[in-house]
């Protein structure tokens, strides 16, 4: 009996060293995996360098001596910066006529396309550059639109396990509203890389407009000044016509005084 339960202690001892020894292992295995797995995260974040992300706009206004040499010459530089025209207008107003061109330029060229434009240019009547720093906002709109695809994704899951028709639907409801919203900040997100990928410059010049008389010959005088004699003899009538009360008073004023001086010798 003793040597029973002699063998029963040893046993149970057995069992109970052998249970601590696996904790102790499973838990110093756990400890080392979550370390490996925080510290390179920590060293990521701390050494990884976020690009910043910018949007350049500028305007620019000028006069030219000749608005096609000034034209060519914005093409050319457009080209060789590999930009493109996204507006290009002409009008002409009373005394000059008026060109507006909207170019889009890789934001790293911005500055070199400007200084190209503007060798040419002797003044600026106007030149205005601005740069917003969208960087937060960048990876702002990153984030969302990861977590809402996360969302989406469970979502679809859920809406594949679910077998219930009502809760089909609230599923459904609650996706068509989650992947509006992915599609709302997709359409942001590409707006700003848009934006920070291709600068804007809006180029306004334009030419001013002498006006010349046109050359008359001899003959061209001579019929004028012959029509302006037939435009003074009317007015010469009709001003007659309108003061002939006048004229008729004189006449027999005069025919009046005549008699009476004639009466007396």
């Amino acid at each position: 009996m003793k040597n029973l339960l002699k063998i029963a202690l040893v046993f149970l001892l057995f069992i109970s060293c052998s249970n601590e020894g696996k904790v102790t292992y499973d838990n110093f295995g756990t400890e080392e995996v979550i370390e490996n797995f925080i510290e390179p995260t920590k060293e990521k974040n701390i050494t990884e360098v976020v690009e910043r992300k910018l949007i350049k706009k500028g305007t620019i206004s000028f006069e030219t001596d000749s608005l096609m040499k000034t034209r060519k010459h914005i093409l050319k530089v457009t080209k060789i910066y590999k930009g493109y025209i996204s507006e290009d207008s002409e009008n002409k107003s009373y005394n000059k006529i008026n060109t507006n061109i909207t170019v889009r330029i890789p934001i790293n060229k911005f500055d070199q396309f400007l200084a190209d434009v503007s060798s040419k240019v002797k003044n600026f009547d106007s030149k205005n550059i601005t740069t917003s720093d969208v960087t937060e906002q960048f990876l702002d709109v990153q984030s969302r639109l990861k977590v809402k695809k996360k969302l989406e994704e469970r979502y679809t899951q859920l809406l594949s396990k679910t077998k219930s028709v009502k809760e089909i639907l609230e599923v459904e409801r609650e996706l068509s509203t989650v992947r509006s919203e992915v599609e709302s900040i997709e359409g942001r997100l590409k707006y700003l890389q848009n934006q920070t990928s291709f600068s804007t410059l809006n180029i306004h010049f334009y030419k001013k407009e002498i006006s010349k008389s046109p050359t008359r010959s001899f003959g061209n005088k001579l019929g004028n000044a012959f029509l302006n004699g037939v435009d003074n003899i009317k007015d010469f009538f009709l001003g007659v016509v309108n003061i002939w009360p006048f004229i008729l008073l004189g006449i027999g004023t005069f025919i009046f005084i005549k008699r009476r001086l004639k009466k007396k010798k």
